[in-house]
């Protein structure tokens, strides 16, 4: 014999798979503890985004089940409010953006016992507005440590007073009320949603804007200076790419001495700055023989015959200092010529090379046509 099934039941079963065919995204929502002023204010608020419809948990599983075939994974949605008052919302907003209206709709109220603790509970460190007595014990039978402060008591340390999950009890729903905190939120808690396949959970679908951003920007940091560091080219990379590979190229150029075009500037200024140096030395040398040499002089000459014994017993003397100077002397000069000669030369190729590469140049289409019209006007005349 088979059950006996209303109208109204077979109404609401059809119209309940008319829905979940005609949206796009179908979904789950908790109604435990939302009262009727609020959730009717919250549906005439989303009217124009969200359609809730509140039906029996069983109808729910007979049309998921029945739909299976049409829509691919919707049968799992049944997975998600074993544990809930489950009520079918329905939208074609994006899942996200509607978990995101939809926590922006949210107002905090005060716990009561018996309830699930939506997040854990924690009483902050801190003054209070009562005074010492009775209360000291109350608090110190939850758990927590207290002064006096100012003739009032303090919270001395942060305390997790309920776990997420966990039954509020008495005692803690009255201390709560109490403190002034008021941990739970009355509005549409969404438990699931369903969209091509894919189901959202309630941790999915509540991100962190801020902290997704970073992560993004984070990423993005961090590939592009891998891909620099890689050599990976794109169009964001290969400039600095290439301007890695020259600065590199022109440091190690550096290293072994191996001139370029590039760095024949460089390397003429530096041999002028170092022949400046030197030029700048010479003039204190050739004091330095003109005094040596005069002594050498008035020794030799024949006004002191007298002395010819003690003049050929300084002669080695002079012998063994005066060369020493000449010959440094000498070098610093012929560094100097070799210095100025380099320089020269250098001059001398650069333009050579520049009247070659002048000799070399393609005319342009407007030279040879200049080059042609008077070339005609020659023969003409």
């Amino acid at each position: 014999m088979k059950a006996h099934v209303s109208e109204k039941k077979k109404k609401e079963l059809i119209l309940i798979k008319g829905l979940i065919e005609e949206y796009p995204v179908t979904g789950i929502m908790d109604m435990t503890n939302l009262p009727s002023v609020q959730l009717q204010k919250l549906r005439a608020k989303l009217r124009d985004i969200l359609l809730v419809r509140l039906t029996k948990k069983r109808l729910i599983k007979i049309a998921l089940e029945q739909l299976k075939e049409k829509k691919k994974n919707i049968e799992k949605l049944e997975d998600t409010f074993a544990d809930c008052v489950p009520a079918l919302i329905f939208t074609k907003e994006s899942p996200f953006k509607l978990s995101k209206l939809l926590n922006q709709n949210k107002s905090s109220a005060p716990a009561k016992a018996g309830q699930i603790a939506p997040k854990e509970i924690i009483i902050p460190a801190g003054p209070t507005k009562f005074t010492p007595g009775p209360v000291i014990g109350e608090l110190g039978q939850l758990g927590i440590k207290t002064s006096v402060e100012g003739g009032k008591i303090a919270i001395t340390e942060d305390l997790p007073l309920v776990k997420q999950g966990e039954v509020i009890s008495d005692k803690a729903a009255d201390l709560l009320l109490k403190l002034g905190i008021e941990p739970m939120e009355i509005g549409l808690n969404l438990v699931s949603l369903h969209e091509k396949g894919v189901i959202y959970g309630r941790d999915v679908l509540t991100i962190d804007e801020e902290k997704y951003l970073n992560d993004i920007r984070l990423a993005s940091n961090e590939a592009f200076t891998l891909a620099i560091n890689c050599g990976y080219l794109t169009k964001e990379t290969t400039p600095l790419v290439i301007k890695k590979a020259y600065l590199q190229s022109k440091t190690l150029a550096k290293k072994i001495e191996f001139s370029t075009s590039d760095d024949v500037k460089d390397d003429l200024v530096k041999v002028e700055r170092e022949a400046l140096k030197l030029k700048e030395k010479i003039p204190n040398y050739e004091e330095k023989k003109v005094e040596s040499e005069k002594p050498v002089v008035e020794e030799t000459t024949p006004e002191q015959p007298k002395e010819e014994k003690k003049v050929e017993s300084e002669k080695p003397v002079v012998e063994e200092t005066t060369p020493k100077k000449p010959k440094e002397e000498t070098k610093e000069i012929q560094k100097v010529k070799e210095i100025v000669q380099e320089m020269t030369d250098t001059k001398i190729k650069e333009k050579e090379i520049k009247e070659t590469k002048e000799k070399e140049k393609v005319p342009s289409a407007f030279e040879l046509a200049e080059k042609k019209k008077n070339e005609k006007n020659e023969q003409e005349e």
